[in-house]
């Protein structure tokens, strides 16, 4: 293996992780307290107050966080049986620091 190599891959994991993320988590953390508690679950533990809602924690279960990305920028709507969820319309520092708090609190499906 070349010397180089290990520092690029050592480089490469930095990137990748959560703590290395664009966005605040702290930032998004306060974002999903205020817009969507109410409903879903937004830490690593406890039940959504509306069992329609996911936990944040699962949502890269179900869909890739990226993708998330553009529909936040667009303005997010989806239906629920129940209460239906809101439009919200996010801008890009908010959705940044909003991904970067889903990214630091997903669990791995058991």
């Amino acid at each position: 293996m070349k010397p180089a190599l290990p520092l690029l891959l050592a480089f490469a994991l930095m990137l990748a992780s959560p703590a290395f993320a664009k966005g605040d988590a702290r930032r998004g953390l306060k974002i999903a307290q205020r817009n969507c508690a109410p409903c879903h679950a937004v830490s690593r533990t406890g039940d959504s107050t509306n069992p329609k809602s996911p936990p944040f924690r699962t949502l890269a279960q179900r869909y890739p966080l990226s993708e998330l990305e553009e529909a936040m920028g667009e303005g997010i709507m989806v239906g629920h049986e129940g209460p239906e969820m809101p439009i919200f319309e996010f801008k890009p520092d908010q959705i940044e620091d909003f991904i970067a708090y889903l990214g630091s609190i997903q669990v791995k499906k058991r």
